[in-house]
C-alpha cells in the first residue's frame, strides 16, 4: 500500500456545521496526511430521532464551513439517497471510485463508542482505518476514548484539544435569540441568519 492516495471520509448531520467539525477536519487533513478528505452531510440518519433540517441547507453550511481546510471537498451524495444513510454503503463507492486507494474514516469519541452497532461494523473497518479524534466530544466533562477498546481494529489517531460544543446548543441558542458568533464558522452564522434557520423547533 506504499504510496497510496490516503482518502477521508467525514460524515455528520451538520446541521449546522461548527467550529468543533472544522478543526476535525483540517486536524485529520493534516495529522493523517490526507491527499483529499471527503465530507458528507447525512441523509436520513438511521440513529437520530428528530427531522433534520433541509439537506439543502446543511450542504450549503457544509461548503461554507469547510472551504478553508485544503484538501476538504463536501460530497452530496448521502442526500440523494432514498431511505436511511449507512457509512458502510458509502464506503463502497468510494472504493469504487478510488481504486487502490487507503481509506479512512474520520469519527469523534462517541462515534467510536457506538462503532459496533452501525450497520455492517465488520465490513466498516475491513474497508477503512477507523481515525478516532479522542477528546472530539460535545461534553465538557466527557473523558477521552480509550482507542485500545477497538481491539483488533486497524486504527488512527488525530490529535484534538477538547471542544465541548455542540449542534444540539448551537440550535437552541438560536432559537432563544442567543449569538452564536464564537460556536460556528462567520459565514454559517451569516447563512443562518439569513435563512431564519433553528427559530421554531
Amino acid at each position: 500500500m506504499t504510496g497510496a492516495r490516503r482518502i477521508g471520509m467525514f460524515g455528520g448531520a451538520f446541521d449546522p456545521p461548527h467550529i468543533a467539525h472544522v478543526a476535525l477536519a483540517q486536524a485529520a487533513v493534516d495529522q493523517l496526511k490526507l491527499d483529499e478528505l471527503r465530507i458528507f452531510p447525512t441523509g436520513q440518519a438511521w440513529h437520530k430521532a428528530r427531522a433534520l433540517t433541509d439537506g439543502e441547507h446543511r450542504l450549503q453550511m457544509a461548503r461554507l464551513a469547510f472551504a478553508g481546510v485544503r484538501n476538504a471537498v463536501v460530497d452530496g451524495r448521502e442526500l440523494q439517497r432514498s431511505g436511511p444513510t449507512y457509512t458502510v454503503d458509502t464506503l463502497r463507492q468510494l472504493t469504487d471510485e478510488f481504486p487502490g486507494a487507503q481509506l479512512l474514516l474520520v469519527i469523534g469519541a462517541d462515534q467510536a463508542e457506538a462503532l459496533s452497532s452501525w450497520r455492517e461494523s465488520a465490513e466498516i473497518v475491513r474497508l477503512a482505518t477507523i481515525s478516532v479524534a479522542a477528546r472530539a466530544r460535545p461534553e465538557p466533562d466527557a473523558g477521552e476514548f480509550d482507542v485500545s477498546r477497538l481491539a483488533g481494529v486497524p486504527t488512527e489517531t488525530v490529535e484534538l484539544p477538547s471542544m465541548p460544543v455542540s449542534a444540539t446548543e448551537i440550535r437552541s441558542r438560536v432559537k432563544a435569540g442567543q449569538g452564536i458568533a464564537r460556536l460556528v464558522p462567520a459565514a454559517v452564522a451569516r447563512y443562518i441568519e439569513q435563512h431564519h434557520l433553528y427559530r421554531t423547533a
